[in-house]
């Protein structure tokens, strides 16, 4: 039933794109006769898609599951744009080009200002690559001065492994580094051809032993939740939960969160007022 339900819902969501193109947008001829109906045809979208048309109505009425060859075909002919291309992904569970959502490098003014109003909770942003592209400044009071890095090297499993200030600072950085490479491993079935993402695994493989065999473990994980213990070079050791949220952008935004009235807590308050400070 609940297969039935996944590809009557992709006939309705095709029959809606197709109501929104015009034969024109096809480059094709008009008639100059009205149409009943406003859109294109099944058999003007079966012809572009190089398919029958008897199949292009079966998949219009949740009658039979399609390819992803087919959903690739379909989705450019229909003109999908990247947000719909991955609700068509998500409704048929196959893998198409394109339905990565579209990782949009700055952050929209709103995150960045949610993450300087949260004046006590150390943040950082990451995209799918683990490029840092923002943080509140308790963040880089906790973690490092991601600023004074040149933006190409702001990765941070790139950060984890070449910085040695890295190691120091979190006390198991074995287990951290494991599950940051498998979360990285994660992210990465979505756009495996990404040839970014393949240079740094070639540069940090070239680089370290432990990363080369890490990643060859071939384990993933997704991010959620969890604690890690931090000795931090100012305030001593903090023992902090982190949380990952999505934007919606590509966007995983990492915030670092501690028990009110625990000693982490406040050392914790009393690190935002040393960076404060300056």
């Amino acid at each position: 039933m609940a297969g039935e339900t996944r590809w009557r819902e992709l006939g309705d969501f095709l029959r809606a794109r197709r109501a929104e193109l015009t034969p024109e947008d096809l480059g094709l001829v008009a008639s100059g006769q009205t149409r009943r109906v406003p859109g294109l045809r099944r058999e003007e979208v079966a012809h572009a898609t190089s398919i029958s048309t008897e199949y292009y109505a079966r998949l219009e009425q949740g009658r039979l599951p399609a390819s992803a060859p087919v959903l690739d075909d379909l989705a450019r002919v229909l003109r999908l744009t990247p947000d719909q291309r991955v609700y068509l992904a998500g409704l048929s569970g196959r893998p198409l080009t394109g339905a990565r959502p579209a990782f949009r490098e700055a952050l929209d003014v709103p995150v960045q200002r949610m993450l300087d109003n949260l004046v006590g909770t150390p943040a950082f942003v990451m995209g799918p690559r683990t490029e840092i592209v923002g943080w509140n400044d308790l963040g880089a009071a906790l973690i490092t001065d991601f600023a004074a890095i040149p933006e190409r090297e702001r990765y941070f499993i790139r950060l984890l492994f070449t910085d040695p200030a890295m190691r120091l600072l979190y006390a198991d950085w074995l287990s951290v580094v494991d599950l940051a490479i498998a979360q990285l491993r994660m992210d990465s079935a979505t756009d495996p051809e990404d040839e970014q993402l393949r240079e740094i695994v070639r540069e940090l493989s070239a680089l370290d032993p432990d990363f080369h065999e890490l990643w060859n473990g071939q384990e993933v994980a997704a991010r959620g939740s969890g604690t890690k213990i931090l000795r931090h070079p100012v305030v001593g050791e903090l023992a902090l939960d982190w949380g990952a949220l999505t934007d919606g952008a590509g966007h995983t935004i990492i915030v670092w969160t501690s028990e009110p009235g625990s000693v982490t807590h406040d050392r914790v308050l009393r690190l935002a007022e040393i960076a404060e400070e300056g």
